[in-house]
């Protein structure tokens, strides 16, 4: 699986990312393009440590059972549940959030695995570096394939 270590992975997405455009239409899901960006910058920043959420209860019960989920190589469904604290429902201005989103990416690609967070996952519980790498190209790949890019 793609991960956000790799320069190429980064420049497919940041690419896909510039193709995104005001009025897509989502395939699933209820976030807007713009809320959608949002919300993937906030991911980024869980993974990055900018933000910091605790466990949840769920999570702590199944999310070890479910943690290879989170980076094997199979996309992540349609249907893949949404962390509450990461929902983004308020308007959102486009090319705000598209400008932060590839920032956002490019820090990630940039800090390494020393950028990675030591906090636990909120739900999967501690990650390694190239799980929380990999989760997040498979985050970022489920939300852009959401609007057909």
């Amino acid at each position: 699986m793609k991960n956000l270590f790799q320069p190429d992975a980064v420049d497919e997405l940041i690419s896909r990312i510039d193709k995104l455009q005001p009025a897509a239409h989502r395939q699933w899901g209820k976030m807007e393009v713009a809320q959608m960006m949002a919300h993937c910058s906030a991911a980024l920043d869980l993974a990055s440590g900018r933000l910091v959420r605790p466990r949840i209860l769920i999570g702590r019960i199944i999310g070890p059972m479910v943690k290879p989920i989170f980076s094997n190589d199979k996309p992540f469904s349609r249907s893949s549940p949404t962390d509450k604290s990461l929902v983004v429902s308020d308007q959102r201005d486009f090319s705000r959030e598209q400008d932060q989103l590839k920032i956002r990416v490019r820090q990630f690609h940039q800090g390494g695995e020393a950028q990675c967070t030591k906090h636990p996952h909120p739900f999967f519980g501690l990650l390694t570096p190239h799980e929380w790498s990999t989760g997040m190209y498979k985050h970022l790949d489920h939300h852009l394939r959401q609007f057909n890019v």
